[in-house]
Formats: structure tokens, C-alpha cells, sequence
């Protein structure tokens, strides 16, 4: 379970990522207002920001989301490893430690 959620959070983290840079800054819109953008969006003139933004409010949602489960189901797994800590010595044979002789 552990191993799956981390896999969708890698996921959600690289495909945010991607939509981020797939997005235009601000001064972007300065040219397509001309004209000259508008023609090269696969949305339209107007769409794509909608769509990108919704998207990308929905994975960073998901994403902190993950990053709370993921952090909860650690922080389980270390409380239950914290229980079952053995303090007994190691049943390994040790060869008898022999004391030096000064001379």
C-alpha cells in the first residue's frame, strides 16, 4: 500500500511539474494579444489558461493531500517499529577475549 501511494505521489509531482512549465508567465499574453499567439495554442486564445489552471490547482491539491497520507502512514510504520526494539545481546560465538601480559 505504502509502495503504491508513493509511486501516484511521484506521478502527481512530475505531472505538475510538467504543467507548470507548460504554462506562459505573465508577459506572454503582451504578443498574443496581437495576434501572433493565438494561432499556435491548441486550446484557443483564451482556453488554455482555464484548463491549465484548473489542472494545476487539482495536482497541487492531490499533492498535498499525498504528502499528508504519506506522512502519516510513516511516521505509523516508525511508532511500530519502536515497539518491537530488542535490547538482548547478539547469540553470535565470541571468541574469549585473553587479557595481554606486560612484561
Amino acid at each position: 500500500m505504502y509502495e503504491t501511494s508513493l509511486v501516484i505521489y511521484l506521478v502527481v509531482a512530475i505531472a505538475l511539474i510538467a504543467l507548470i512549465l507548460l504554462q506562459k508567465g505573465k508577459g506572454a499574453e503582451m504578443g498574443a494579444s496581437f495576434g501572433s499567439g493565438a494561432s499556435n495554442t491548441v486550446f484557443g486564445a483564451t482556453g488554455s489558461g482555464n484548463f491549465l489552471t484548473r489542472l494545476t490547482a487539482i495536482l497541487a491539491v492531490s499533492f498535498f493531500l499525498m504528502s499528508l497520507i504519506l506522512g502519516n502512514m510513516a511516521a505509523n510504520q516508525a511508532g511500530n517499529a519502536k515497539g518491537e526494539l530488542n535490547f538482548e545481546l547478539p547469540t553470535t560465538e565470541q571468541t574469549p577475549v585473553v587479557p595481554l601480559e606486560s612484561n
